[in-house]
């Protein structure tokens, strides 16, 4: 698991990879995440946007954006979590992602960025 903290928001990330869904012989590997965020500030924040970077180790690379998390853009009072499970194809067994959630405070309505530490994308097979 990977953990880190920005503007007293801790992001927590868990990668699976899914072997029935992938298929190598298509060069396509399918992974779940599974995302915790903490809000350890003393006041209520929103999640508005996420912003991805999807590194592939055959090379590709991509970025993802978008309003809120799988449809939802959940408001975290002081001490509350929120946790959710999204997915992400590769073309190859490796890879890795990292990314940015953009935040509302909500009692003064300033934006700030939370960073989503980078963790690895690896088929099972390939750990040894």
């Amino acid at each position: 698991m990977e953990t880190l903290i920005t503007n007293d928001v801790r992001i927590s990330v868990e990668a699976f990879f899914q072997p029935d869904y992938s298929k190598p012989e298509r060069n396509e590997y399918i992974f779940a995440y599974r995302i915790t965020i903490e809000n350890l500030n003393p006041y209520a924040v929103q999640l508005l946007r996420r912003h991805w970077h999807i590194f592939d180790s055959g090379g590709a690379r991509r970025e993802v954006e978008g309003e809120g998390v799988i449809g939802k853009q959940p408001v975290l009072s002081p001490g509350q979590m929120h946790q959710y499970v999204s997915w992400c194809n590769l073309s190859s067994e490796i890879g890795a992602m990292r990314g940015t959630y953009l935040f509302i405070r909500l009692d003064t309505q300033e934006h700030f960025d939370v960073h989503i530490p980078k963790f690895q994308l690896i088929a099972d097979y390939r750990l040894n």
